[in-house]
């Protein structure tokens, strides 16, 4: 029998755009929790940047970097982060998957989503990844993928979703509100609620005017649900003007 202690966390990673490869403050933040959890032998990574339906694996026999981002200076496309890649998680998830999902295979890189936050956690770019898209924006079957997943956290797997709690500049007030809210339906483990965030949540529409930086959350929250997992705050920037970079712990 596997004690809780042996299990790896899941978590929800926030991520900001290309400028916080440079965030010497928050990336310390980041690495700081890291270093709090037991270290991974492999990630699962859920990246609000990618996603692609059928459900596809990124690469496996080396992990190079997808620069998803545009009219940036020079030096932000020579950043490297020379990950290990991950084949035999690649194995694992498609027997954990496979039939419950056509997954589909590719040579895509890391994107900024997922390196950005790797680069904070894992500066050493020691432990093995494996990017995988998200396949749907729909909340249930987010909550269910990870619900899936979850025996790979006795593999000593990390499922990690990397994006945004909130993802705009519009509204302080909203940010703050939908916030709080997603928090307290996540403390309260208010599935119900949580599923239909678009129809409930306060401030919703000027706190995500997309929704793709907000759903790997659910991927990460499902990894942990069936071990009754309780929630922490990892690290946080609370809601501002640009958003919330929050970063979540389930274990």
């Amino acid at each position: 029998m596997t004690s809780k202690a042996n299990v790896m966390p899941s978590v929800f990673v926030g991520v900001g755009g290309p400028r916080q490869i440079w965030d010497d403050e928050w990336n310390g933040k980041l690495h700081g929790w890291a270093e709090s959890m037991p270290r991974p032998e492999a990630i699962l990574m859920f990246s609000a940047h990618w996603t692609r339906f059928p459900i596809t694996l990124g690469a496996r026999e080396s992990v190079p970097l997808t620069y998803d981002y545009y009219n940036f200076p020079k030096h932000f496309y020579d950043v490297q982060y020379p990950a290990p890649p991950a084949p035999a998680l690649a194995d694992r998830f498609v027997e954990v998957m496979g039939d419950k999902l056509d997954i589909y295979g590719s040579n895509r890189g890391l994107d900024h989503g997922a390196f950005i936050g790797l680069m904070g956690m894992y500066p050493d770019a020691g432990v093995p990844v494996l990017q995988v898209s998200i396949p749907t924006l729909e909340p249930e079957m987010l909550f269910d993928i990870g619900r899936a997943l979850a025996p790979l956290r006795k593999e000593g797997v990390m499922v990690m979703g990397a994006g945004l709690l909130t993802h705009s500049g519009e509204s302080k007030e909203a940010n703050h509100a939908f916030d709080a809210w997603v928090m307290d339906r996540l403390a309260n483990r208010d599935n119900d609620s949580l599923f239909k965030y678009e129809e409930l949540a306060p401030g919703v529409k000027q706190a995500l005017p997309t929704v793709e930086h907000f759903v790997p959350l659910l991927v990460a929250y499902g990894a942990a649900y069936d071990d009754d997992a309780g929630m922490l705050t990892g690290v946080e920037n609370l809601p501002d003007a640009t958003g919330t970079r929050r970063s979540l712990q389930f274990n």
